[in-house]
């Protein structure tokens, strides 16, 4: 069985979750295609793939949708670096692959999104990405917390989340309107 109609399939599920194509896009998708042959994972059920991603661009969209590490399940996490790098890593060995993105550094200009969204899913990984495999310590699995009445705003909000002032238990953004 070839495996461009498998490549085609999963390229097209992942435009579709994201609502259009786009260079982000199709980084996110080769950095998951690349981590997740390496691991030899598949899409994950639950919590046993890991991914990490160091920006909050289009490109997590294919992350989520081709690794199956989404927010709500607790196996995707956000670092605010502003960079294209992508770890994935396996419960509960911590075995890992780090994707960094090098587009970019090339002096040729790319052009248009199209051309570059082109380039990104046809070049050789290697041309595109810093691929390394390491261990890592994993970030704790999700928990399932306990909600709390906010007394100023009367919303519910997860135990841990919640800040004590003058014997009253609030939300954050209340909490805030409360000591301005």
């Amino acid at each position: 069985m070839s495996r461009q109609p498998e490549k085609a399939r999963d390229w097209e599920q992942a435009v579709r979750f994201h609502g259009h194509t786009c260079p982000g896009l199709a980084i996110g998708y080769r950095a998951s295609k690349i981590a997740l042959e390496r691991l030899g994972a598949k899409r994950s059920e639950d919590e046993e793939l890991i991914a990490i991603a160091e920006t909050d661009s289009c490109a997590v969209d294919a992350v989520q949708w081709l690794s199956g590490c989404t927010f709500g399940k607790g196996n995707l996490f956000f670092r605010d670096y502003g960079k294209h790098v992508f770890t994935f890593a396996l419960r509960p060995s911590g075995r890992a692959v780090r994707v960094a993105l090098r587009l970019g550094q090339s002096e040729e200009p790319v052009g248009h999104p199209e051309n570059e969204t082109e380039l990104i899913l046809n070049a050789p990984a290697e041309a595109l990405f810093d691929i390394r495999e390491m261990t890592i310590d994993l970030p704790p699995a999700a928990q399932i917390r306990d909600s709390l009445a906010c007394d100023a705003c009367g919303e519910l909000v997860m135990v841990g989340r919640t800040v004590s002032d003058r014997g009253r238990t609030l939300c954050i953004p209340c909490s805030q309107e409360q000591s301005r």
